[in-house]
Parts: structure tokens; C-alpha cells; sequence
């Protein structure tokens, strides 16, 4: 039996939940289209170009634009083809605008984002769930972030690694990690931009070198800012942490031998195993390594998709590192399900076909997980839910 039908089978038996994708709908790019802030005349060649105060990139630089991102009958089918049942979709970096210098400019575009992407994932039957992009940097970040989860349903949060020429540990975004930690609310962390554009420019390292970089530069500064000792953030970083886990025993040297960097409670290496990391890194041992030092409890199936540069059968790559089957689970979909707000997975009514995946149903359905046990149990009602969602 190949892989991909392996995967396949597996999400109908439990759900599969991608925590990291992106989507871009096409009501949020003919909006940019008509200001002037995208150029939309490369989507047949899967491209797509915006402006560099939006993606952060430089002028005329090709995005990807695979269909998936706003097709959302092709975007159903890919999980069908990677054995996910479940998505949590995020808008991708390029529309943050990290590096703008125009507040209005940003929240206008952030708020369009998080509305379109709201009316994309109500669309797909319960299978796609909503991670409101949110500002940091900006003042009124935590006014978006409450607009999103109580008046949109979003199931989480993203936020990018810098912002409004903030660094992610200025005071400014105190009221937003005190908004996230009160709330529960799980938070995708993306890199958003990168340091030295101009050395990365060549060979895509912007994505291949600079995201992972940008990504353990941010967690730094949170550890050592005292971010995480004034608030218990729910915090998931993509790519695996990036440069982090290699470079932790580093970090805690520094604050062992240097006293301008031992300014927290503890070593930066017990904080980094309260956080929780996706499993995009794309070679196993690495991922091995990363569960082994984390802990399965703390790891969540994440792909990049609809991007080329993701992980394509996903169910395959947890397999392969041949973890108990409580702990498989966990990361497959039972973490993910404990961390996302209102979501609880259930076994669904048929599909055209045959048995259909699990829905996500948003109503009173109970996920009850014990983390710190590494348990992971699916509390399963007796009633069906007809259809495909709530």
C-alpha cells in the first residue's frame, strides 16, 4: 500500500489536523488589486506579486500562488491527497507588513485579511478552522485579536516575529500577550521578516535560511525580554523552532557565563520546552531529535501547505519516527485538537462515496487531554453530527 493511501486511511480512522497553512482568499487580493498593493497578472503561472511594504520582499519579487491558497475546492482536495482531515489556515507573512511604517496601512489590511479568511474557512464544511492574523508592534492589536475570536469564531491566532519597528519584547505589545495568556488562546508564531534582506537575496534564502534565523531571533527576545515569565502564552513555533533547539545550549550558556543575559527566572531551555513546535522541518531524525528534547506532548503536525516548500504526506513523516501510539496521536491531531479553541473532534455522517473524515464540530463537543501524561483521549458522543460541520 503506497504512503499516500496509507494517509488516506489513517485520517478516516482519526482526526488529522495541519496547524500550519496559509491561505490568501481573492476578496482580500482584488481589494489590494484595486489600491495599487497587488498585481494579480501572474496567477496563471502560480505567481503572485505585492507591495514591499505588505510582504516585505523586494519590488516585483514572485510569490508563490499555488491555487490552493483561494481555490477552496482544490484546497479540500489536497488534505484528501496528504491524509489531513482537519486545517488551521493562517494568512502567510507576505500580508503582515512587518516592516511598515503606516499603522492605518496595516490594520486596514490586517482586518481585510481576517475577514476573508473567515468567510473562506466557513465555506469548507468544518474541514478549515480560522488563526486570526494579529498585529504586533501596534497598539490596537489586542482590540483586533478580540474582534477576531468573538465576532469572527477564529480558532487561534497568528503572529509574526516583528512588527511596526518593534522588536517582539517592546512594551507596546504587553496588552496583546496579556490578551493572548488570559484567553488561552493558541498562537502561531511565523517569521515575518528577515534581518539582512540584501545578504539573503539570491537562492530563495529569504524563506530557506532567513525564516528559521527570524524565528529563533523572536523566541530569544520573548525569553530574555521576560515575556514568557509575565505571561503564559500558548505559543507554537513553525519550521520546527527554527535555528532555536540548535542553538538553545548556546542560549543557556550565555546566561550561565554572562550576566547582561541572565535577566530571567530560569535557563532559556525551560521555557523553550513550555512552548510548543510544529513538525516542518522535513528529515526525520531532526524531527526525532526535536521530539525526544520537547516531548510529543508538545509537537503538532504542521505542513506549510499549500506552499512548495511543505511537508506533502505528513501521516507518513510522524509515522516514520515510530513513536508509541498514544504519542503518534497526539501529534497527529489530539494536541492540536486540546490547543485550538472550541474544537473537538467527532466521527461524522458519510460522505458521496463512503465514511467520511472526522468533523470538527464547534459545538458542545469535549476534547479531554492530559498534556502533562502525555494522554491524548477522543470523548466520542453517541449521536452523529449530519453532514460536515456545526
Amino acid at each position: 500500500m503506497s504512503e499516500q493511501l496509507m494517509g488516506a486511511r489513517a485520517a478516516r480512522d482519526r482526526p488529522v489536523i495541519d496547524i500550519h497553512t496559509h491561505a490568501l482568499p481573492m476578496p482580500l487580493l482584488r481589494q489590494l488589486e484595486r489600491r495599487g498593493l497587488a498585481d494579480l497578472s501572474g496567477m496563471g503561472d502560480h505567481v503572485l506579486r505585492l507591495d514591499p511594504d505588505l510582504c516585505g520582499l523586494a519590488p516585483g519579487a514572485a510569490i508563490p500562488f499555488p491555487p490552493e491558497q483561494y481555490d477552496l475546492e482544490l484546497r479540500l482536495a489536497s488534505l484528501e491527497s496528504m491524509g489531513v482531515t482537519h486545517q488551521a489556515v493562517a494568512a502567510p507573512p507576505f500580508v503582515f507588513a512587518s516592516e511598515s511604517s503606516d499603522a492605518s496601512l496595516v490594520m486596514d489590511v490586517t482586518r481585510r485579511a481576517n475577514d476573508a479568511l473567515a468567510e473562506f474557512v466557513a465555506a469548507s464544511s468544518g474541514r478549515l478552522v480560522g488563526l486570526a492574523t494579529v498585529p504586533v508592534g501596534l497598539p490596537d492589536a489586542a482590540e483586533e485579536l478580540a474582534r477576531c475570536m468573538d465576532e469572527l469564531g477564529f480558532a487561534g491566532a497568528t503572529v509574526g516575529s516583528y512588527g511596526a519597528g518593534r522588536e517582539l519584547d517592546d512594551p507596546v505589545n504587553e496588552d496583546l500577550w496579556a490578551a493572548l495568556a488570559e484567553r488561552r488562546c493558541f498562537t502561531l508564531l511565523h517569521p515575518s521578516r528577515v534581518s539582512s534582506r540584501d545578504r539573503l537575496a539570491d537562492y530563495h534564502l529569504v524563506q530557506l535560511l532567513g525564516y528559521p534565523m527570524e524565528t529563533a531571533l523572536a523566541v530569544s527576545r520573548l525569553i530574555f525580554g521576560g515575556v514568557l515569565d509575565r505571561h503564559d502564552l500558548v505559543l507554537c513555533l513553525t519550521h520546527g523552532g527554527g535555528c532555536v533547539p540548535g542553538v538553545a545550549p548556546r542560549l543557556d550558556l550565555g546566561w550561565h557565563r554572562k550576566p547582561v543575559a541572565r535577566v530571567t527566572e530560569r535557563v532559556p531551555t525551560e521555557y523553550l520546552r513550555r512552548l510548543f513546535y510544529d513538525t516542518a522541518v522535513f528529515d526525520t531524525k531532526t524531527l526525532a531529535r526535536l521530539v525526544e528534547d520537547m516531548t510529543a506532548q508538545h509537537i503538532l503536525l504542521g505542513t506549510d501547505a499549500p506552499f512548495d516548500l511543505r511537508d506533502q504526506q505528513p501521516v507518513a513523516t510522524v509515522r516514520a519516527l515510530g513513536l508509541e501510539a498514544s504519542q503518534e496521536d497526539a501529534v497527529l491531531g489530539g494536541n492540536a485538537a486540546a490547543l485550538l479553541r472550541g474544537l473537538s473532534p467527532v466521527v461524522a455522517g458519510a460522505t458521496v462515496g463512503g465514511a467520511g473524515p472526522p468533523v470538527l464540530d464547534l459545538r458542545a463537543r469535549r476534547w479531554r487531554s492530559d498534556i502533562g501524561a502525555g494522554l491524548a483521549t477522543l470523548a466520542i458522543e453517541s449521536t452523529a453530527v449530519e453532514g460536515h460541520g456545526p
